[in-house]
């Protein structure tokens, strides 16, 4: 056991200081005692908050950082062109490259304050498309990633069969993807098996890519395979998957969806950038996470998410990073408010009577991404998950800062770099703004990236 002290903490019926708190040997939080005086043995710490889940991430698509930015032939450059180049990229991607990048990007994680990573992976195969020796390799690569990080993970092996609605063959750039379900199954399984050896804090879920890469009659199969465990899927990201989806089956992703399928809390769906209102409003009401990224989804140029309606009909929301283009919880959040405020002209868009705008979206991403991740934390509280995170309660934006202010300054006048410490299920990862392992991480990316950059 270990013994955290706060001068100020968030805690489950709000703000407290003097915060006394037992990180317990099994990773969960013990008694929280207010108004204390510090024991002798205590690690101090400004500011403990719970820490968010980063519930949506391509790892291996961080190495692709800054390769996308210039126009190509066709000045009507889009993610459908940026897809061809992620396509040529992954195509020169090994094992060794696969866990090497996966480390990197979860280290910048926990530095940013997460202290979980959600894996959508669907990079199963060699290039070529044929099966690895044992099918869960990359899967397998993934967690021995979260091992040498220590982040939580909540892994996501993807089933990806088609190349579209009419059930055309994968292309050459997605043959690394693909299953059918009964070897997809096989995959499960034994990814599972890898996820088991590690801490008990970590999990399994499953993720059917979208709806124009699986048989609309295996997404039942795929929930049951499932079996109760997080169930995410990509919906309604751009304008051509929409028509697409329409033309096939009759009816606009969303509508489909909600028409055909039992959506439920467990479901979380990525993006929803392209829904129109009573799509907005049906699906808020389902129960389902939003899982939203919004520095990808401007990079891309999805579209924006409608956050406000959502609210306004108590939808639930989760945060990632995706394409990992840039790791930081704090841009996340401000991105998805100034989307708001500049397609409606307003400010404090997803701001409540209640709280701030910085307090409310704090609040919904630690709910929302507990359970994307089907793990029991987001609230500082006895038995939870050990998922902390503290901040430097002398950086100068947040001086003379209390309460809400201090997530307002964070998310819109700070950044990451106010994270001091972050622990994942009581592991110490993050001291000082460092991740324990930083230097070895480190090492062993950049001898990726030199030898993926001899040979792009």
């Amino acid at each position: 056991m270990s013994v955290l002290f706060a001068k100020s903490a968030l805690l489950t019926d709000g703000w407290a200081e003097n915060v006394s708190i037992e990180v317990l040997d099994d990773g969960r939080i013990g008694p929280a005692k207010t108004n204390e005086t510090p024991c002798s043995d205590a690690l101090f710490v400004d500011i403990l908050l719970p820490s968010p889940v980063n519930a949506h991430s391509h790892a291996f698509q961080r190495a692709m950082a800054g390769l996308t930015e210039k126009r190509g032939p066709d000045t009507g450059d889009s993610f459908w062109t940026w897809r061809k180049l992620m396509y040529r990229f992954l195509d020169q991607l090994t094992p060794d490259d696969i866990e090497a990048i996966t480390a990197f990007v979860q280290m910048e994680m926990l530095e940013a304050g997460y202290s979980t990573n959600v894996e959508f992976h669907y990079l199963h195969h060699q290039p070529g498309g044929t099966p690895y020796e044992k099918l869960s390799e990359t899967s397998d690569r993934v967690a021995s990633a979260a091992a040498q990080t220590g982040i939580g993970l909540t892994l996501l092996p993807v089933h990806y069969q088609y190349g579209g609605c009419d059930k055309r063959d994968l292309g050459p750039g997605q043959i690394r993807f693909g299953n059918n379900f009964e070897q997809f199954q096989k995959l499960y399984e034994s990814a599972g098996k890898s996820v088991a050896a590690l801490p008990d804090d970590c999990g399994m879920g499953l993720a059917p890519h979208s709806l124009r890469a699986v048989a609309p009659d295996d997404l039942g199969r795929l929930k049951e395979l499932a079996n109760d465990r997080p169930f995410h899927m990509h919906l309604a990201e751009q304008i051509p998957e929409v028509d697409e989806i329409k033309s096939a089956w009759g009816a606009r992703p969303v509508e489909w969806l909600l028409d055909n399928f039992e959506v439920d809390k467990k479901c979380c769906l990525i993006h929803c950038t392209q829904m129109q209102p009573h799509e907005t409003e049906r699906l808020a009401k389902s129960s389902a996470i939003a899982g939203l990224c919004p520095i990808t989804e401007s990079s891309l140029g999805d579209g924006i998410f409608d956050g406000v309606r959502w609210l306004e009909n108590d939808g639930a929301m989760a945060i990632g990073s995706d394409s990992n283009i840039r790791i930081s919880l704090s841009e996340e959040l401000r991105t998805l408010e100034y989307s708001q405020r500049l397609r409606d002209h307003s400010r404090a868009a997803l701001a409540s009577a209640e709280k701030s705008t910085g307090r409310r979206l704090f609040d919904l991403m630690v709910e929302g991404g507990a359970r994307a991740a089907g793990r029991n934390t987001g609230r500082i509280e006895e038995g939870t998950i050990a998922d902390l995170m503290s901040l430097d309660g002398n950086h100068v934006d947040l001086a003379g800062r209390k309460g809400d202010m201090i997530l307002d300054c964070f998310i819109f006048a700070g950044d990451d770099r106010m994270v001091r410490n972050v622990w994942s299920a009581g592991r110490h990862k993050v001291r000082d703004g460092i991740h324990v392992d930083r230097e070895d991480i480190v090492i062993r990316y950049i001898k990726t990236m030199t030898r993926l950059e001899d040979q792009l």
